[in-house]
């Protein structure tokens, strides 16, 4: 898979799964350690939990591993890092708390909205 197609796989999957506030951003120009960066935000601890569960399983049945998983102890902030892309899945004190869409601002970002 692309780190591109790996992107979109998590998003589906996030959005599948109603995270909310799902942002890619591309950090591919000004990063040498990932392409991409895909940001949620679940309800609660337990979302944050279901949301990250869910989207080791959709990359698991494409036979892509995470490098490491941190943060799934109820920290707010679950970090999925599956090499070429990094996936950011928060609670929203946490989200609102690091900002992390000001920190690469100078970087392509798209958010994707509910249809």
């Amino acid at each position: 898979m692309t780190s591109r197609e790996m992107a979109d796989l998590a998003i589906k999957t996030l959005d599948a799964k109603k995270g909310r506030d799902i942002t890619l951003i591309d950090i591919a120009e000004k990063s040498s350690f990932a392409d991409f960066l895909v940001l949620a935000t679940g309800g609660s601890n337990r979302q944050v939990a279901a949301l990250t569960d869910d989207v080791e399983d959709a990359f698991a049945k494409e036979g892509q591993q995470p490098r490491s998983i941190d943060g799934k102890n109820g920290t707010g902030w679950v970090l999925i890092d599956m090499g070429d892309i990094i996936v950011n899945i928060f609670d929203e004190e946490t989200r609102n708390k690091y900002s992390i869409e000001k920190v690469w601002g100078d970087c392509p970002i798209t958010r994707y909205t509910e249809e």
